[in-house]
């Protein structure tokens, strides 16, 4: 029997398996309400400008009393599923990645399944805080790639105005509220997901944590931005590689919005042009596990998800844990001549 020949295209994502996971539809929900920074600066005795200097934020979604996490999160799932055409009676698998639970049980993701019908799926959380994302996607890839599933609905949704400090200038002036879902399938030949890139360092725990008496979400601030910068730099790189690809082969990174800050400074070491990062922290502030979502859907009406794309997910969180993958967006193969 003769060798095999590698060819350009099975080097890219490394050997492709015969069955690939795809991901070609995004949906997000957020609520209506809206907090401007003149709002959060008068509370916190800062300015408005203070608050973009640091953060990026200008505004952040915040849920009304009553709205409850598996609401929203459905509300997105169901969008994602609208997106791609596709039933909830055919979906095999709910992930939700979430550290805003509303509830120690039951989780979010089986109420997500009944409340969009997905009456077949089987259904968990996964946390990983704002990693979560990036975690539940792979591990859906993960399903789909080995044959134990054929489409897994992979939904990111918090709440993170309700667990922090309002006093807290750290947080306050940070986090809003959202969810965002994709749908992953089996490919058709065109749109796979790389291989994963995922860390952990619980040494480093300290830095962010909610304990479960207090409820409340702690930052060391400094200490996180640089863990961030370097966990995120690092993640991509080893990311893109395994994908078989360079950087400057990559269409969009999508970075977890945290802040606008660390986004600079990543694209910066990375030598990336800004036009090539997402940011939308001006509108979102850090919604933990659904920026990543929130983001996806800033380039696809920026026109930049197209059929074929490569977009590298990148996300880092409390754990600490950080994860990253490139995703060849599903549909037809661009043709690049």
């Amino acid at each position: 029997m003769p060798e095999a020949v590698a060819t350009p295209e099975s080097r890219r994502f490394g050997a492709a398996a015969e069955r690939t996971a795809s991901v070609g539809a995004v949906g997000v929900a957020v609520p209506s309400g809206v907090i401007d920074n003149a709002t959060v600066a008068a509370r916190l005795d800062v300015t408005e400008d203070w608050i973009v200097a640091r953060t990026g934020v200008r505004e952040r979604r915040v849920a009304p009393a009553g709205t409850d996490l598996p609401d929203l999160a459905a509300e997105a799932a169901s969008r994602a599923l609208a997106a791609a055409g596709t039933e909830a009676a055919d979906v095999d698998l709910v992930l939700v990645a979430t550290m805003s639970h509303d509830s120690l049980s039951p989780n979010a993701a089986p109420l997500v399944a009944a409340r969009i019908g997905a009456t077949r799926a089987g259904a968990m959380d996964v946390g990983a805080a704002c990693s979560g994302f990036v975690s539940a996607l792979v591990l859906a890839a993960a399903h789909v790639e080995s044959g134990r599933a054929d489409c897994v609905l992979v939904v990111g949704a918090d709440l993170m105005t309700r667990i922090v400090d309002p006093a807290d200038r750290g947080t306050a002036t940070l986090f809003g509220d959202g969810a965002g879902a994709v749908l992953v399938t089996a490919g058709d030949g065109h749109g796979r997901v790389g291989p994963a890139v995922l860390g952990a360092d619980g040494a480093r725990h300290d830095l962010v944590t909610a304990d479960r008496t207090e409820g409340i979400l702690r930052m060391k601030g400094h200490d996180t931005f640089r863990q961030a910068v370097v966990r995120l730099e690092e993640a991509t790189v080893a990311a893109v590689a395994a994908a078989g690809l360079g950087l400057g082969e990559i269409d969009v990174f999508v970075f977890h919005q945290a802040n606008t800050r660390i986004l600079t400074a990543v694209g910066e070491k990375l030598g990336l042009e800004a036009g090539r990062v997402i940011d939308c922290m001006g509108r979102y502030g850090n919604t933990s596990a659904a920026t990543i979502p929130l983001a996806l859907a800033e380039a696809r009406d920026l026109g930049m998800l197209v059929p074929g794309s490569n977009v590298l997910v990148a996300a880092f969180g409390g754990g600490l844990t950080w994860a990253a993958t490139v995703v060849e967006w599903g549909g037809e193969a661009r043709d690049d001549s």
